[in-house]
């Protein structure tokens, strides 16, 4: 009999307090431990900046270049390059990547760089230029033809042409001044530019120079033949001639104008007589 009553007031407490138990459980799941956190709400975004740097590069066909992408998030969950440039080697480091590129040749190419934070994806974009400085520059003699010089210009092996300037300067000033942003060739290519100078005798034995400009959105890769004298200008046939002809018809003159004044000398000192 004494062994059934702890039993039966057993019995009654779990009657008593059924859901006692989970309750104590949930409650215990639902505290925070020691060092842990609570967990973030979802859906929630962490404000982070991507960046590229250089954000423009220009180099020789078939060089090479290394861009650095940057960010700001703690814990990325992913980064990346996109880029239909040649891949090579990649550094790494805390919240930065170095990514190489091989064999630039396109003149211009664009290359994005992204990463992935808290479930955002945020990107930058550096664009990659191609080129190469004439391999020369040629001012040929200048012709004197009548009344005007003849420049005509050469340069040989030059990328990208459209983004070319011509200049040619006499003396200290420009006197033509060209831009080739017509051309669109995608290859390495040959520019002749002639211009047509009016003589003058105060541009006589002038020096005239040709020079090439490659404007790449920032870098300036220039260029410079070596320096021609303008021909002094020689006289003509037809300006000889007419000089001959003028000076002959003054003689001429003089003579008739000597003859009748010595005509009327000689017929005066005879009615004096």
């Amino acid at each position: 009999m004494g062994s059934l009553l702890p039993l039966s007031l057993l019995l009654l407490l779990a009657a008593a307090d059924p859901g006692g138990g989970s309750a104590r459980r949930r409650r215990a799941a639902a505290a925070p431990g020691r060092g842990g956190s609570s967990p973030a709400p979802s859906g929630t975004s962490v404000p982070f900046w991507v960046r590229i740097s250089p954000k423009f590069k220009a180099v020789p066909p078939g060089g090479s270049v290394w861009l650095n992408c940057s960010s700001s998030c703690p814990l990325p969950e992913d980064s990346g390059l996109s880029t239909r440039l040649r891949r090579g080697g990649t550094l790494r480091g805390p919240g930065w990547v170095s990514y190489q590129l091989l064999d630039v040749r396109a003149w211009s190419s664009e290359v994005h760089c992204f990463v992935t934070c808290a479930g955002q994806t945020r990107g930058a974009t550096a664009t990659i230029t191609a080129y190469k400085r004439p391999q020369r520059v040629i001012l040929e003699p200048p012709v004197l033809a009548g009344s005007e010089y003849t420049l005509r210009c050469h340069l040989t092996h030059v990328f990208p042409v459209g983004f070319l300037v011509v200049t040619l300067r006499l003396g200290g000033r420009v006197i033509y001044s060209e831009n080739l942003k017509r051309h669109t060739s995608p290859d390495l290519a040959n520019v002749t530019l002639t211009y047509k100078l009016p003589a003058r005798r105060r541009d006589f034995r002038q020096t005239v120079t040709c020079h090439a400009r490659l404007n790449l959105d920032g870098l300036v890769v220039r260029s410079s033949s070596a320096p021609m004298t303008l021909p002094v200008l020689a006289w003509s046939p037809a300006p000889k001639a007419l000089a001959s002809t003028s000076i002959a018809a003054l003689v001429g003159i003089l003579l008739v104008v000597g003859a009748t004044y010595c005509r009327k000398w000689l017929l005066m000192q005879s009615r004096g007589a």
